[in-house]
């Protein structure tokens, strides 16, 4: 297949890139810069230049493709318009990544929260992630009535080293950074909030799976277990050579350093269950667990 992906020099785009190359696939991925072109274009995925912004770039883009991936922003509209509308009566296929900060809280690390969410459990979202859940909506709602095969992936928290051009993942990495600056594995608050997580080859079996076989308005959370933020920083501590040593890392400071993305991607909860990869696609995620992940380095 023909497939133009947005995010192809990222973490989640260019592992799932490199996977679909293996597999045989045309690979035309959005990137850019002429230099993130030329790297791109290295590991065989056909450099397309342009930014989400460009709308011309993307339909024409859509338009050559027999399927399009989108996992360069959760949050960017007008691009995800633009891609419906060029796909629109084609019968062609959308994957949309969104990402499950949807279903988060405020707790700022200090409780545990009981709600575990399926993936199509009814959830009330935070204002500042409305809009969000209002492009998944769309997407899956343009996978009834556009004549597409529109679906959603909703990743947890990525761990293990990306097999594109970019390495590292999110919030793992910021986190151990910050923990070597202070000496010991951080912690927002208490560090009791939980975060359901997935393996990043696990995660891009799930995105070939929906690709080959996932039925239109689909959605699916991706996650194989979960883990609090307290015992992913003994984690970090001991990989750093710390010896476990974990300290609480003040929300508000967090929070003023890294704005809200500190409150939400390391301070929430966000539990979950990936019911419909299961039982729809038949996914059987294997890699390790993200506390080995972290200390072994994989």
């Amino acid at each position: 297949m023909k497939i133009f992906l947005t995010g192809a020099s990222g973490y989640i785009g260019g592992s799932v890139a490199h996977k679909l190359i293996q597999q045989g696939h045309q690979v035309y991925g959005l990137v850019r810069s002429p230099e993130k072109a030329e790297l791109v274009a290295k590991s065989g995925v056909s450099p397309v230049l342009g930014s989400l912004d460009d709308t011309d770039r993307l339909v024409e883009s859509a338009h050559n493709s027999d399927a399009v991936i989108n996992t360069a922003s959760s949050d960017h509209r007008p691009a995800v318009e633009a891609l419906v509308k060029a796909l629109a009566e084609s019968g062609k296929t959308l994957i949309h990544t969104s990402g499950s900060s949807i279903v988060g809280d405020d707790a700022r690390g200090e409780s545990e929260s009981p709600n575990i969410y399926a993936d199509d459990s009814y959830f009330v979202p935070m204002p500042i992630r409305e809009a969000r859940v209002a492009i998944d909506q769309y997407v899956r709602i343009a996978g009834v009535n556009r004549g597409i095969r529109a679906m959603v992936i909703c990743p947890t928290t990525v761990y293990g080293n990306g097999r594109g051009l970019q390495v590292d993942s999110d919030q793992i990495p910021k986190l151990t950074k910050k923990s070597k600056e202070s000496g010991a594995g951080l912690y927002l608050g208490k560090g009791v909030n939980r975060w359901s997580n997935v393996y990043i080859d696990d995660l891009i079996d799930l995105y070939l799976l929906a690709l080959e076989k996932a039925p239109s308005a689909s959605f699916f959370f991706a996650e194989n277990g979960e883990e609090s933020y307290k015992r992913i920083a003994e984690s970090i501590s001991r990989k750093l050579g710390f010896g476990g040593k974990t300290a609480s890392w003040p929300a508000d400071e967090a929070i003023a350093e890294y704005g809200d993305w500190a409150r939400f991607a390391l301070g929430s909860n966000s539990r979950v269950r990936a019911v419909n990869a299961r039982r729809l696609l038949g996914w059987n995620p294997s890699g390790p667990g993200i506390l080995e992940a972290i200390e072994k380095n994989i």
